[in-house]
């Protein structure tokens, strides 16, 4: 049974400079087959961005695909080190009410770890584990 985040996360998450059009941010949602990618500033974690910011935050006040990827973003992120426990990363989550939180070692994002991955490991056989291990649904 896993123990620590580094054992479920996604490693290598995909990542856009924080001044790059949401229009990449969204191409590699989708080459990912992810929800969120890491935000970051010359390399270092800066935020995250999600499907759903750049629907509330670009599509909806009607900006275009060339919007920066900072205007979209969450730039206060809750995030974790790989060490940190399970139960640790499901409280966080819990408390910040967050369903991603990126894994970050000296400043880098080296993983994302999401609630479908915590519930995969608690409870696989729970209707959120059951789904989030279909595949397509990262």
């Amino acid at each position: 049974m896993a123990k620590t985040v580094a054992d479920v996360m996604t490693s290598h998450p995909a990542t856009v400079e924080g001044d790059q059009p949401v229009s990449v941010a969204a191409a590699l949602m989708r080459e990912n087959d992810a929800g969120a990618v890491i935000v970051n500033d010359n390399g270092r974690m800066a935020g995250i961005v999600t499907d759903r910011d750049i629907a509330v935050r670009v599509v909806a006040d009607e900006k275009g695909p060339q919007t920066p990827v900072r205007e979209a973003c969450s730039p206060s992120v809750e995030a974790v080190g790989p060490d940190t426990s399970i139960d640790q990363a499901v409280q966080l989550m819990r408390s910040h009410a967050v369903r991603r939180l990126p894994v970050v070692e000296d400043g880098r994002a080296v993983g994302i770890v999401s609630l479908g991955d915590l519930a995969i490991e608690r409870d696989p056989n729970s209707a959120l584990g059951d789904i989030s291990a279909a595949e397509g649904n990262r």
